[in-house]
């Protein structure tokens, strides 16, 4: 299993496709944890998941915990496997319950009830790529996997 999480392509692809979505999805958890950007911070997301959304608790934490840890540790390439593979879950989840029911398209022009699911299937598509691809060159897992001797490029 180690293996499977670390060993990476020693390429660029997977280096600028984890710092895409590390960037993307860091300002999200920093909304949803600190209440950076215009979010609401840790106890009022939590109760908007729980309390409007009737999400269970551990799906709510789970979404703030891949949406803020999970970007930090694709930035650091550190378990590039497992994270996308954490967001593949959320993207989905986040799909099917919000955004699907408004489409495909997102809503640039305010038309629709909501967010159409074109994002999701993208951003799924790019950590479907670092499940095979791996973490890439100035990865932690580049850096763990030389040094345990398990890559073979």
């Amino acid at each position: 299993m180690k293996n499977f999480i670390f060993k990476t392509n020693n390429t660029w692809t997977g280096t600028l496709l984890r710092w895409t979505m590390g960037m993307v999805f860091m300002p999200h958890g920093l909304q949803k944890t600190f209440g950076w950007f215009g979010g609401m911070g840790l106890n009022k997301t939590m109760g908007l998941f729980t309390e409007n959304l009737h999400l269970p608790f551990v799906i709510a934490f789970t979404v703030i915990l891949v949406e803020f840890l999970g970007s930090i540790f694709l930035l650091l390439g550190w378990g590039t496997r497992f994270w996308a593979l954490a967001f593949i879950g959320l993207l989905t989840g986040i799909m099917f319950t919000s955004h699907l029911e408004n489409g495909f398209f997102m809503n640039w022009f305010g038309n629709q009830k909501g967010e159409g699911c074109q994002f999701d299937i993208l951003a799924i598509g790019i950590v479907i790529t670092l499940c095979i691809e791996g973490g890439g060159k100035l990865s932690v897992d580049r850096w763990m996997s030389e040094r345990n001797n398990i890559n073979k490029d």
